[in-house]
């Protein structure tokens, strides 16, 4: 093969290579889905810490990470025993915060029946409120708690959800399952007004803004590549790992 053959045949494997697609740096989207423009941030008076399932963090539409994107003053934490993680454990351990785990279950407090006095009185009031939400498949979201010995000691709370997800493009265990967005929307609207955030404004409804533009998004990409057989089966393969 001559120098002329061999730049030719390196053309020809560099034209037939894959192009990947250049990612979003902050939500971690390629270019076209990437919903930065729609995020508006705002402080919900409550500290949220997000931990992330490592196999949630690589999904097309990770709605731990819309919401610590919307958030101001929350974090973003991936992992999956937190036991021995210090920065998890000095939040914990943060004597400014009240730290509860937002999770389903007989040992929870249930928040939804609670008028605002009742609400407020489950939190000390010389302390912010710190909320942990975990961030995975139901599966992945009770091993989690399972292996995490610092989870274990956070009081429970829990709500009862006021009507179904809005998580088309994925497959929920029951119409009362929320995401995480939702989740977390749900309970700063049950107790923000206890916490000093105004509900009234609705500044919370910005999760559900970037949340349900995400979701119709996807939507609109699973139509076109349905509409499309002969097209690239990248969005079909999305389609596949969201459910």
């Amino acid at each position: 093969m001559n120098i002329q053959e061999y730049h030719l045949k390196r053309a020809t494997l560099l034209q037939e290579a894959p192009q990947y697609r250049t990612l979003c740096t902050t939500c971690i989207q390629p270019q076209f889905g990437c919903y930065c423009a729609q995020v508006n941030t705002f402080d919900s008076k409550i500290n949220f810490v997000v931990l992330i399932h490592p196999i949630e963090a690589k999904r097309r539409i990770a709605t731990g990470r819309m919401s610590h994107l919307t958030l101001n003053d929350s974090h973003l934490i991936q992992g999956q025993d937190y036991t021995q993680d210090r920065y998890v454990n000095n939040l914990i351990n943060d004597s400014e915060y009240h730290s509860v785990i937002l999770y389903p279950g007989h040992q929870s407090k249930n928040v939804s029946p609670l008028n605002r006095e009742e609400k407020a009185a489950l939190f000390p009031t010389d302390k912010k409120l710190r909320i942990f939400v975990i961030d995975g498949t139901w599966a992945t979201a009770r091993k989690m708690v399972r292996l995490s010995e610092n989870l274990k000691q956070i009081p429970r709370i829990c709500f009862t959800p006021a009507k179904p997800s809005n998580f088309r493009v994925r497959k929920q265990p029951g119409a009362e399952c929320y995401s995480t967005i939702e989740a977390i929307h749900h309970t700063i609207e049950l107790l923000g007004d206890s916490q000093g955030f105004n509900t009234s404004t609705r500044e919370h409804d910005h999760l559900l803004n970037v949340f349900d533009y995400m979701v119709e998004r996807q939507l609109e990409f699973i139509r076109e590549s349905n509409a499309n057989p002969k097209a690239s089966t990248y969005r079909r393969e999305a389609q596949k790992k969201s459910a």
